[in-house]
């Protein structure tokens, strides 16, 4: 052989070799990624030729979302039974658009690729008989998920109910919302227009509603006065103050290094006396601007940014939804650092962490970590392959604080600004919010609550953006309260 024959002998044998590489690299380190890319049409050709496992929720294991056989090209249709209610959990399952939410999260149990169905596979294999999904129980609790939908009605807004003892999430609602059935069609034009419907590519930015936006977990906004719940157990927590223990409620707080006051709503001082002084207890009842100010600084930033990690800040609370990140900030000054103690400046907080707030205090103080799946099955829909114990993510408080915080929040609603959350025969303990956003919008009405305070069942967090009353009744215990007083009598009484 000569030279320029071996050395093309040579050539092709090392691209060969480097082939052989490649191709074992790719199968033995790069397979799972590639296969789990929503663009990768290949998988989805195949998972759609296969019946995909249902998503469970209730005691009788009702889907509300499932696949059903077809006559088309594609040999199941992914269909969701009260598609707007529950499309923020499960998101949608889409040939040209991928998955979201919970068909994300749990697609390789709900496809049948996930390693834990290995052994089913392999019976399938041998028996020539089709790969079927597993299915996903969920730990919503459809009554509470139907009263606070039904609750919000048309307003903007969002619901959360959490299950204080365990973490489990009982009910997550976000309106405006969508119906993720036209995404699943098999019609590529029908999936397109639904697309273009859910970004609203023919409406004008300033214009649009974002029904796709979760904005029980997505989205944070100022949580305004139900912040004052994390001040007020910062300022427990020191030790140096009791629930009855007085501070300056002033008018208007004359916020340190500005020439700016911070007011109170109402335009009047909270306590008696010529120093307006007020009980810790009365500042929460009445939501005293002035005096939870006045105790943002005194305890100063560190604490409050620790007890608000405490709580949850600053971290994400649910990988399964990719949850976004409450943000107490980092860096405050004293005129920032009393705004913040009231919940405005740039604290920003989810429906969901505010949810969590109740839950820690509900719970003895103990913050579990909330959860949406409650069990992960095989495709029998009956042998349980995973369930999800409870995990405690944080100690916020002590019993003791946690106790004398239920005794206050009992206050609010009984004698405060919550009224609107009373149940008859049940003790409700809550906080109302009401926060500023911007010049041109109107506030935020907030309202988180636990039930029975002695013995919690459920938390909830409600926030509306937006409703059509006028400016002056946007209030958390106007428009909030009665939507998270229903979502807590659908708990309790299922």
């Amino acid at each position: 052989m000569n030279s320029p024959i071996r050395k093309v002998a040579a050539g092709c044998l090392m691209l060969v070799l480097l082939m052989l590489a490649n191709i074992t690299f790719v199968q033995a380190f790069q397979a799972d990624d590639l296969n789990a890319r929503s663009d990768n049409r290949r998988v989805l050709l195949d998972e759609y030729a296969r019946e995909r496992g249902p998503i469970l929720v209730g005691a009788d294991n009702t889907p509300i979302a499932q696949s059903v056989p077809t006559d088309g090209e594609f040999g199941y249709q992914r269909q969701y039974a009260n598609g707007p209610l529950y499309a923020p959990i499960t998101g949608f399952y889409s040939f040209l658009f991928g998955r979201s939410a919970i068909e994300r999260a749990e697609n390789g149990i709900l496809s049948g690729d996930d390693d834990r169905l290995f052994v089913r596979r392999l019976v399938d294999l041998v028996t020539n008989r089709e790969r079927q999904g597993g299915a996903v129980k969920l730990t919503i609790d459809p009554a509470a998920q139907q009263a606070a939908s039904d609750g919000l009605g048309d307003f903007k807004g969002a619901v959360v109910a959490l299950n204080p003892q365990t973490g489990a999430i009982l009910a997550m609602v976000s309106n405006p919302s969508y119906d993720p059935n036209p995404l699943a069609s098999h019609s590529i034009s029908e999936q397109r227009a639904a697309w273009d419907a859910l970004q609203e590519t023919a409406v004008p930015e300033e214009d649009r509603q974002k029904p796709g936006l979760n904005r029980a977990t997505a989205q944070t906004l100022p949580p305004g006065s139900v912040f004052k719940l994390v001040t007020a157990t910062a300022a427990l927590e020191s030790g140096r103050y009791e629930p009855d223990s007085t501070v300056p409620g002033p008018a208007a707080y004359d916020l340190p290094q500005s020439t700016v006051d911070l007011p109170n709503q109402s335009g009047r001082g909270c306590g008696e006396g010529s120093e307006q002084l007020v009980t810790l207890t009365e500042a929460l009842r009445v939501s005293c601007n002035t005096a939870f100010a006045f105790l943002g600084n005194d305890l100063g930033p560190e604490a409050l940014r620790e007890q608000a990690d405490r709580f949850g800040f600053n971290s994400s609370p649910l990988e399964e939804l990719n949850a976004a990140e409450s943000v107490f900030p980092a860096e405050l000054d004293p005129p920032s650092t009393a705004q913040s103690a009231i919940g405005q400046r740039d604290v920003r907080a989810t429906p969901l962490q505010i949810a969590m707030v109740s839950a820690a205090i509900a719970n003895d103080g103990v913050l579990m970590r909330p959860y949406l799946v409650e069990e992960v099955r095989g495709p029998d829909l009956v042998s349980v392959i995973e369930q999800t114990e409870p995990e405690e993510l944080s100690r916020a408080m002590s019993p003791e604080t946690a106790e004398e915080l239920t005794r206050m929040m009992v206050n609010v609603v009984e004698n405060g600004t919550g009224r609107n959350a009373q149940i008859d025969g049940v003790e409700v303990a809550g906080k109302t919010g009401t926060a500023e956003s911007s010049e041109d919008r109107p506030p935020y009405a907030w309202f988180t609550s636990f039930a029975p305070a002695g013995d919690a069942q459920v938390a909830v967090a409600v926030v509306v953006e937006e409703a059509d009353v006028a400016a002056t009744d946007i209030a958390g215990g106007r428009l909030a309260a009665p939507i998270a007083r229903q979502v807590m009598e659908a708990v309790l009484g299922s």
